[in-house]
């Protein structure tokens, strides 16, 4: 009667989303102070006082809720080029950019644009974002997870032994959700040398497919290693909802590198993807916003202070962290292994962390630390007494 993974989804919602969604209502029922909710990627920082200015200035122009074309305001594609040109030293085509509902509408275009048969293959690194599943199983591929070391930094052994003539793209999501790690210049060198070795051996292309709605939020001094430097056969997929505080807006852009092999039909299937799938034009008023917003950030201090804090008390504890470089994220290890047994503590002490085996590593557990600080501070004792009861168990 219905589609059977539509149902099969829509009966098995994101951790995620029923987590936040509880921790609602324990708000409700006994005060905010008294839930700390780690469960969602929410941005707590505003975006700047002069985005929301130029906003309304745009607001007051004729014909800013038009349709624009279909891949997207040529102005704002244009806006997209220089932007990267000015922060990177990287020099694209604006006929190779296509604005985008977020970075999620991004991936399921991508992926989509790429499959061919049941056989084809998407080569993800756990842990990984959840919903890499359902894109890729929607365009009816199969999804590949290699393994990470203790670091959740790519087993490049494993990626080698994973590949094969199946293979149509990896996925790098980097900085990484859930982990917080980033990939280093030498790392993105090494996968990329991979890559062109197999391409050699197996004589098609392989892409990667850089998922970067996090490119920004980077700490630490370390400079983010743009993926057209390295590699040909690059999809970029951005989004502005999470290093602009714009979540809820759904506004960003797909690139395809000018020397990825077909890029032209690639970005054709693009535009028939996007039609399928019913991502048909991106909201106007933030295509236009584009002109302004790419140079615009938020200051990520405030997101930094709560990582070290969060960091370095949780250590002093006792709890097995993994240290997050970028993103708003932390991994932290189940400190006894029924890790099922922890998380029901943890629900117990009213912390909300997200259980990581639906994001392909269990045991462990994420914290999006992109809260206030005073939550942060609040929350110590409370994981101090989580980490001495499910010591005892």
């Amino acid at each position: 009667m219905f589609n059977k993974d539509s149902l099969e989804f829509g009966l098995a919602p994101s951790s995620i989303r029923e987590l936040f969604e509880y921790g609602k209502l324990r708000k409700k029922q006994i005060g905010e102070d008294n839930v700390f909710d780690f469960s969602i990627g929410n941005p707590i920082i505003n975006p700047p006082k002069e985005f929301n200015d130029k906003l309304k200035e745009l607001l007051d122009k004729d014909n800013i809720h038009s349709y624009t074309s279909a891949i997207g305001d040529e102005i704002a594609r244009n806006s997209v080029v220089e932007s990267i040109k000015n922060k990177y030293g990287v020099s694209l085509d604006k006929d190779l950019v296509f604005l985008i509902c977020g970075s999620a509408s991004g991936l399921s275009i991508s992926i989509k644009s790429l499959s061919e048969s049941d056989d084809d293959e998407f080569i993800v690194f756990s842990p990984y974002f959840p919903d890499y599943k359902v894109f890729v199983r929607n365009a009816g591929s199969k999804m590949i997870e290699v393994n990470t070391d203790e670091y959740m930094m790519p087993d490049l052994v494993d990626l080698d032994k994973k590949i094969n003539e199946h293979t149509k793209a990896i996925i790098i999501n980097s900085p990484n959700n859930p982990s917080g790690v980033v990939y280093d210049e030498k790392m993105i060198q090494s996968i990329s040398q991979l890559l062109m070795n197999k391409e050699k051996k197996y004589n098609h292309p392989i892409y990667i497919i850089s998922d970067e709605p996090y490119r920004e939020l980077i700490y630490d001094n370390i400079k983010y290693p743009f993926l057209t430097k390295y590699y040909n056969n690059v999809i970029i997929t951005y989004s502005l909802s999470k290093v602009l505080s714009l979540p809820g807006e759904r506004i960003g852009y797909l690139i395809v590198s000018p020397n990825a092999e077909y890029k032209y039909e690639l970005f054709n299937a693009f535009k028939g993807s996007a039609r399928m799938l019913g991502y048909i034009n991106a909201p106007s008023l933030f295509q236009h916003s584009l002109s302004f917003a790419l140079n615009m950030s938020v200051n990520i201090d405030e997101y930094n202070e709560n990582r070290n804090i969060l960091y370095n008390s949780l250590k002093e504890i006792g709890y097995d962290c993994i240290y997050p470089s970028g993103a708003f994220y932390m991994l932290i290890k189940s400190p006894i292994a029924d890790y099922d047994k922890f998380y029901d503590l943890a629900i117990k002490h009213e912390i909300l962390i997200v259980p990581t085996k639906t994001f392909g590593k269990a045991g462990y557990f994420r914290i999006a630390y992109c809260v206030k600080k005073e939550q942060i501070i609040n929350s110590i004792p409370q994981f101090k007494k989580l980490f001495k009861e499910s010591k005892e168990c």
